[in-house]
């Protein structure tokens, strides 16, 4: 056992500090074992209603204490003990890292979507995105309608015309094989969820779909298929938000709608301050209004403490991962959307 011990341990502590070269992690893992292990692993647990991740979370501290516990009443508190299930811990916790690169986390190791796509970074200007933000809003003000005519949406099913949509936005995004879209489920972690103001997770692995339940209707398709993005293997979160964006412009004007209101806001923090009355007034009630939900619900959800304390951790995990934005790679996805042939070019199309 001691020998299985320092074996885990030691490759642990190898995937995490030696660097791969990203293009054998995008042929390797991500063009061939990913694939399979997402089909499998999301299609198991679209099987069952609950988050699989919550067993996880509840049942691993149960099960060490249960047999923490068991091993104090058989042999007392000993140093041997402690010291025996400080090692079991530190095992545990190197399995548990591998298990996770293995079930998703290498995909962060992979070729940036820059590199794959063809990107022209002399596109990404404060004009670019004064004149995408006033597309943006265009497009709000022209979906406004047919988004809020077209009736309630699944809340825990998968939404066939997102899936669709998603299947041919990340095939031209490069995404291996048929990436599986996860039902969209509640976990426990909304507890966390809501006063962080995160709106939702990629469960790395069971690689289900967990979504913050308190989202409006016009904010959820978008997060759904910002995760589904991570599920097809983008685990950078500009790259996701590329992917998710590019997913709803593809489907009905109801997850269009989404996609715009989500880009119209980074579109506006990329404009410089001397435009953004004028691009503002353009838009009309509607979204305004929609806009304004959000940012009650927002308001009246996430505790500032408890948000900004996440996003230093959240930060601090991404930078691990080798994402050296950190949660400023959220904010990417403007430059993938003016700088790719299928940012803007693709998304302006008229609703379906």
């Amino acid at each position: 056992m001691r020998l299985l011990f320092w074996v885990v341990l030691a490759a642990a502590c190898a995937a995490a500090v030696i660097p791969l070269p990203p293009v054998a992690v995008e042929r390797v893992y991500s063009g061939v074992i990913y694939p399979p292990v997402q089909w499998l692993l999301t299609s198991v647990s679209n099987t069952v209603p609950f988050a699989l991740i919550d067993v996880l979370i509840v049942g691993l501290p149960a099960a060490w204490l249960f047999l923490v516990a068991r091993d104090i009443w058989r042999s007392g508190w000993r140093l041997r003990v402690a010291g025996g299930w400080a090692l079991r811990t530190l095992a545990a916790a190197a399995a548990l890292y591998l298990v996770f690169l293995f079930t998703w986390g290498l995909n962060y190791r992979r070729v940036p979507l820059e590199r794959k796509l063809k990107y022209d970074s002399g596109a990404v200007t404060a004009d670019a995105a004064r004149d995408a933000a006033r597309l943006s809003v265009d497009r709000l003000n022209a979906l406004y309608t047919p988004a809020h005519a077209s009736g309630d949406r699944p809340s825990d099913n998968v939404d066939a015309p997102l899936a669709s949509a998603f299947a041919r936005a990340t095939k031209d995004l490069g995404a291996t094989g048929t990436t599986v879209a996860a039902r969209p489920k509640q976990t426990l972690l909304n507890l966390y969820f809501r006063p962080a103001g995160v709106a939702g997770m990629t469960d790395p692995f069971f690689l289900e779909t967990l979504v913050e339940t308190h989202l409006l209707d016009v904010e959820r398709p978008f997060v759904v298929a910002h995760e589904w993005s991570h599920l097809a293997g983008f685990a950078d979160e500009g790259e996701a938000n590329f992917a998710g964006w590019l997913t709803c412009t593809r489907a009905d004007a109801a997850a269009q709608y989404s996609g715009w209101l989500f880009l119209f806001g980074e579109l506006m923090n990329s404009v410089p301050r001397a435009d953004r009355a004028g691009i503002l007034g353009r838009l009309e009630s509607g979204p305004r209004a929609d806009l304004r939900a959000i940012a009650a619900r927002l308001a009246r959800d996430v505790k500032p403490q408890v948000s900004a304390a996440g996003w230093r951790v959240y930060d601090q995990y991404l930078k691990a991962n080798r994402i050296e934005a950190g949660t400023a790679s959220y904010a990417q996805v403007v430059r993938l959307v003016l700088g790719t042939r299928l940012g803007l070019s693709e998304g302006a199309s008229p609703a379906r």
